[in-house]
Order: structure tokens, then C-alpha cells, then sequence
């Protein structure tokens, strides 16, 4: 049984970088969207099928996201991939990684595509202030311009899992565990997630 730990996380929060370091701790590779796309790449795909981010795709070339020119979707047949169908590939991708081995995976509706699966799923976010001020520290922004950007960013991730998922992002009943990561900073965070996840079963 792998060991397999799906990351949500509020922007600002450090979710991203309590993931590396719970990665780091377990010897466990972490896939960001950087990660994920260079995967899906490596499987044939191309990496323009991740570029995105976690905005809403609209209709692209289906033959563009594949690097090999390949076409295996009967439901693309007009040549061009829509929202659900782009989705679909976007979920073979990360379905291929938990399947393959243990894995961190960060976002993507990682936690509803792998809901059949034996996972850990985390949502970590934080205090308004903590974020706007870590954002303002890290990306060197005001901080009514880290405010408008935390906004903004959540606001996309919220949309984008609400849409696929038919649920709510950030809502504690759809993980095992919600952290406050500005209580126990990024380390702290990681270790504590770490004793849950062995306590649950799901991490060895």
C-alpha cells in the first residue's frame, strides 16, 4: 500500500512548503504542478496540459497535449478539448502517480480524484494577517497588494475545485484534517501531520 498524502491549501498558508518538508522527512517525492507536468510529460503528455495552473481551462487543440501526436478520445473528436474532458486526462495523469508509488500531491483536486484510494487528505491555511503578511514578506508586496492577490488566488482555487468536485474547497468535512499552519509554523506543521497520518493508518 503506498503512501499517499493530497495537499489543499489556502494561498499564503506555506501549504505548498509543508508538503516539501513532510516530503522531506518521509523521502516521499512532492508533486507540485511544475512536478505534475513534467511527470505527464515524461508519460507522453504535454506540458501545456498542466500550464494553466489551477484556472479554468477553456477550449484548446486537443492535439497539442499530447508530445507524442497521439489521439485515443473518442469524445474529441471535433479536435479540441473542453473543461470536463481536459479534466479527465489532467486526472489519468495523477491517478498514474498514486498508483505508481508514494507521492505528496499539492491541489488539483488531488483528493477527489483519489477518493477511492487509501489517502491522506489535508487542507492547511492560516489567519488572514499571517498570510497577507507572509505573502508581503515573501514576494516583496505591499500589503494591500498581497491582500488583493491572496484573494484573487483563492478565489480561483475555490471555483476550480467547486466546479470539478461539485463540493467545497476548504470546507473540513472533506478532509481527514484541516491545519492552522501559522500556530506551528511550516516544520512544526509537517511533524504534526506526520504523527496524524501514522495514528490514522495511512502513513507507515
Amino acid at each position: 500500500m503506498h503512501t499517499i498524502i493530497n495537499i489543499g491549501r489556502s494561498f499564503g498558508s506555506g501549504g505548498g512548503s509543508v508538503a516539501e518538508a513532510i516530503g522531506a522527512r518521509l523521502g516521499i517525492p512532492v508533486y507540485d504542478n511544475q512536478r505534475i507536468s513534467q511527470y505527464a510529460e515524461q508519460n507522453g503528455y504535454s506540458k501545456s496540459l498542466f500550464a494553466k495552473g489551477e484556472e479554468r481551462p477553456s477550449l484548446f487543440s486537443f492535439s497539442s497535449f499530447f508530445a507524442s501526436g497521439r489521439m485515443s478520445y473518442d469524445d474529441a473528436s471535433s479536435g479540441y478539448v473542453n473543461d470536463n474532458l481536459l479534466f479527465k486526462i489532467q486526472s489519468e495523469v495523477i491517478r498514474s502517480i498514486a498508483e505508481k508509488g508514494d507521492a505528496i500531491i499539492i491541489g488539483r483536486c488531488s483528493d477527489y480524484i483519489l477518493r477511492d484510494m487509501h489517502c491522506l487528505d489535508v487542507f492547511i491555511s492560516a489567519p488572514m494577517d499571517y498570510r497577507i503578511g507572509r505573502l508581503a514578506e515573501n514576494e516583496h508586496l505591499s500589503k494591500e497588494d498581497a491582500e488583493e492577490l491572496m484573494r484573487r488566488k483563492d478565489r480561483i482555487r475555490e471555483t476550480y475545485y467547486n466546479y470539478y468536485t461539485f463540493g467545497a474547497w476548504g470546507v473540513a468535512s472533506n478532509y481527514d484534517l484541516c491545519v492552522d499552519s501559522s500556530l506551528l509554523g511550516i516544520e512544526g506543521t509537517a511533524e504534526f501531520i506526520i504523527d496524524f497520518g501514522r495514528r490514522a493508518g495511512i502513513i507507515r
